[in-house]
């Protein structure tokens, strides 16, 4: 009895001594991995979510394919505001809320207050640096909330650097946050990557190094043909279409694409090729080894944006060879870029994942050609009618003060002078505008609440409208329809072609898979706080994506 008492108890002291050494051991040894290196979020301009599979079978397998092989794919990923633009999209992802709440409802807007246009990061407070020629100079100021790039900087008390590449200006400023430690973004006329004074009083030395290697010219030397023989692209449209515009002075849209002719010329040339992407790879490894991103003892964030894909697919259209063969050589500039990352970082150790700011429509013409509905709102039976109409009724010279972002604003204090009723103007302008080919509604912008329309479009609409910026009237027009021509494709409505974006998790944390619940471009950033254990932005009204977190 005595000897099985002593047994029991040796046994018991066992178990106690190895609990208390795997207690010990967990207290004492760092945990691996406890937080990322570096955090890259890259968004592709105008990528719509089924880019992701549309040229799959040509895609390499280090690049999307290893993508949504090692990640976890958002496949129902929605922009959940109007209007879908490039400035409201980067904006919306950092910031993980809408237009409503952040203010950037549009790639610019009608500012009442100065009485004129302005473009959504324009601030004449602050100078551009590193261009030749002084222009009017960007900074986030027009974004009224905190981005998750500044929620990094506050948690790591400022130790963290977040950057911003893109060639757009927005597409590199929203992104980097207010509290950045840099933002560039492309030149055109002089083919340098600038910043403005609102970063730093300098462009730091290797920015200065990259911008004088003049990489663009090394790119034009090679003009731009189809990567693979060109009977070879049947996911696309003939390379000759009468509803393709020209980029860059060509006299046809059709490959090979001339471009050693602007060497040393013209560096602006390069936003509508997929040098541009090329481009924007080579400045963002400039980036993370200029300012050892990724190297120190907190988490840093490079939020890198392609923007060529978005003056490609506005030129060419979706279905082009050009847009083709962009995501045929993006593929295998992402397989570089992540073999690039897993080199410098280590697989595991840093977090990534790719999104969109919007998505794109087919040209009008490619929907006519197959026999599906579509057209151009023509600009005569827009704004001449409208502007004409409302002359002749009520006497009023410049009745509209702008029309963007699908908005009317309007000159309500020339209306309110001769005590014209705003009620008899909204009623006049449905009027002439819902005989408009091409105009599927027109809304009171402070009744959108009220609006005789489903409640997911009216919802949209008010999460995109913010009353010291909007305009006074938005202009729904029918699905696939554009203004001014068939040629050429554009974004900016509520329907799904141009709200359906990717968003595909990679790296740090994240376990293989996909989701096709509904998810929104406002639950990146509240994602990206729960994942980093920080604050989420100010004004966020997105929820974590718990498929990503792991939570419930």
């Amino acid at each position: 009895m005595m000897k099985f008492k002593c047994f029991i108890l040796g046994l018991a002291m066992v178990s106690f001594v190895c609990t208390v050494n795997a207690q010990t051991i967990a207290r004492n040894a760092a945990p691996a991995s406890s937080q990322p290196k570096i955090i890259v979020g890259m968004m592709v301009d105008q990528m719509r979510w089924d880019h992701l599979y549309r040229f799959q079978n040509r895609y390499t397998d280090g690049g999307f394919k290893r993508l949504l092989r090692e990640g976890f794919s958002c496949e129902n990923t929605m922009i959940d505001y109007s209007p879908t633009v490039t400035g409201c999209g980067h904006a919306s992802v950092y910031t993980g809320t809408s237009p409503a709440v952040h203010g950037i409802v549009g790639n610019n807007w009608y500012e009442r207050s100065l009485g004129k246009e302005i473009g959504c990061v324009d601030d004449e407070s602050v100078n551009l640096v590193g261009a030749v020629e002084s222009e009017t100079a960007q900074s986030p100021h027009n974004n009224l909330t905190t981005t998750i790039t500044d929620q990094l900087r506050i948690a790591s008390n400022f130790q963290s650097k977040t950057v911003g590449v893109a060639i757009k200006d927005r597409g590199s400023i929203l992104p980097a946050g207010h509290a950045a430690t840099a933002a560039f973004w492309y030149n055109g006329k002089d083919g340098h990557f600038v910043t403005s004074t609102y970063y730093m009083k300098e462009l730091p030395e290797w920015a200065k190094r990259f911008n004088d290697k003049k990489v663009v010219d090394t790119y034009y030397k090679n003009d731009w043909n189809t990567l693979y023989p060109i009977n070879t692209y049947t996911q696309s449209t003939g390379d000759d279409k009468s509803y393709e515009n020209t980029a860059n002075g060509d006299a046809k849209p059709v490959f090979p694409h001339n471009l050693k002719q602007f060497i040393g010329k013209n560096y602006g040339a390069v936003r509508t090729t997929p040098y541009g992407n090329t481009l924007t790879f080579d400045f963002a490894k400039a980036a993370i080894e200029g300012y050892n991103l990724g190297g120190g003892k907190f988490t840093d964030f490079l939020a890198v944006s392609f923007s060529s894909p978005d003056a490609l697919g506005h030129t060419y259209g979706p279905n082009s060879i050009e847009i083709e063969d962009n995501y045929l050589r993006l593929d295998k500039e992402l397989a570089d870029f992540f073999t690039y990352l897993d080199k410098r970082f280590g697989k595991g150790n840093y977090l990534y994942f790719i999104t969109a700011d919007h998505g794109v429509s087919e040209s009008p013409g490619y929907y006519l050609e197959n026999k599906m509905p579509s057209g151009a709102i023509a600009d005569k039976d827009f704004s001449t009618s409208l502007t004409d109409g409302l002359k002749q009724k009520f006497g009023v010279e410049k009745p509209v003060l702008s029309f963007t972002n699908y908005q009317l604003y309007m000159n309500w204090e020339e209306f309110d002078k001769k005590g014209i009723s705003r009620n008899d103007v909204g009623r006049t302008i449905k009027e002439i505008l819902l005989k408009v080919p091409g105009i599927a509604n027109v809304l009171e912008s402070e009744a959108l609440g009220t609006a005789p329309i489903p409640d997911h479009i009216k919802a949209m609409l008010i999460k995109g409208y913010y009353v010291k910026r909007s305009g006074d009237f938005m202009v729904i027009p029918q699905p696939t329809w554009k203004g001014g021509s068939i040629k050429g494709a554009t974004h900016g409505t509520w329907y799904p072609y141009d709200a359906h974006i990717p968003l595909v998790w990679m790296g740090w944390k994240i376990k293989p898979g996909y989701t096709n619940r509904v998810t929104a471009m406002t639950d990146i950033a509240p994602t990206l706080a729960a994942l980093l254990h920080i604050q989420m932005p100010s004004g966020a009204i997105g929820e974590p994506i718990t498929e990503v977190t792991g939570g419930r």
